[in-house]
């Protein structure tokens, strides 16, 4: 073996071992909101590292999720085989919708309207549905969950991983491209500060108050996010009103008082859905028309060279 394949499979190996510690750590982070049998939780930012992991380093990454996501489960599950199939569960459902967006077209970078839709639909809710009926049926099966326990816990599994998905994996994905604009200056800065600061406040304000679902107040600082800082803004700021949310969901207060787990997960599903879906759409909508824009004035340009040439 010569010293440029060593070092491949140094880089290789290394990947992997990253790839599953950080899927542990993130999974003991999310395991501090469970809300089932301590290892069922409404956010689960594995399945966001899974499935962002695959989309840049491609499927030779398995191994290592599904080592992280098998000592994740060791220690919290009813016995040997049903945290091995757990496991292989959590490792399917990241490989299938990396599948799934490939085969789609899904472009890493999400600076396109299908990338943003892909992402959502088949990514998140369409392929987190295997680990979330792998996971539950196998608890039920194997009588750690009661019988009428199965579906509260399946949409519990369902929602932390399609959170995940949605939340973390644009976050990573437009993080590893993000560059500070060419140019900015203290107004863009202090921008940014109001951005983050607007958001946070009134994302806490309205997930103390029980009186009335004042959800939809967040809209317009995702929309100004999308507008003005694009993908990045949209993603980090989605991602901070999301985790925002589903703390309070967990611990049953302001607009998720007074429910039970089923109904309180499915409007934490469709608030953080509408969330996911108006940053990512509307920041991929404005990449676009920007580029659609750079385009225009590219080729305006080049055909005023063409005819100033002509009229020499």
């Amino acid at each position: 073996m010569d010293s440029a394949e060593l070092r491949r499979h140094t880089a290789t190996v290394l990947t992997l071992l990253a790839v599953a510690v950080c899927y542990y750590t993130t999974a003991r982070l999310g395991l501090l909101q469970q809300l089932v049998r301590g290892q069922v939780t409404p956010l689960w930012p594995p399945t966001g590292i899974a499935v962002a992991a695959l989309l840049v380093f491609g499927l030779r990454v398995w191994p290592g999720i599904a080592l992280g996501a098998l000592a994740a489960n060791v220690f919290i599950g009813p016995s040997a085989l049903p945290v091995l199939i757990i496991a292989v569960g959590n490792t399917l459902a990241p490989i299938c919708s990396c599948l799934m967006l490939r085969r789609a077209g899904f472009r890493d970078d999400l600076d396109r309207l299908r990338d943003a839709l892909a992402l959502v639909f088949l990514g998140a809710l369409g392929g987190m549905l295997i680990s979330a009926t792998v996971g539950s049926g196998i608890l039920l099966l194997s009588g750690a969950l009661p019988a009428g326990g199965f579906w509260p816990t399946w949409s519990v599994w369902w929602t932390g991983d399609a959170m995940g998905v949605m939340v973390v994996t644009p976050f990573l994905l437009v993080l590893r491209r993000a560059r500070l604009p060419h140019g900015a200056g203290l107004p863009r800065c202090a921008e940014a500060v109001a951005l983050v600061v607007c958001t946070t406040t009134v994302t806490l304000l309205v997930t103390d108050t029980s009186h009335a679902s004042l959800l939809f107040l967040v809209f317009p600082f995702l929309i100004w996010a999308a507008f003005r800082f694009e993908r990045t803004g949209a993603a980090c700021c989605a991602l901070g009103v999301s985790v925002f949310v589903i703390l309070a969901a967990g611990r049953s207060t302001g607009p998720f008082a007074h429910h039970g787990l089923l109904t309180n997960m499915i409007t934490l599903q469709a608030f953080n859905g509408a969330v996911s879906l108006t940053a990512l759409l509307l920041a991929a909508v404005i990449t676009e028309r920007k580029r659609t824009y750079q385009e225009i004035k590219r080729l305006c340009e080049q055909l005023s060279e063409k005819v100033t040439r002509l009229d020499t």
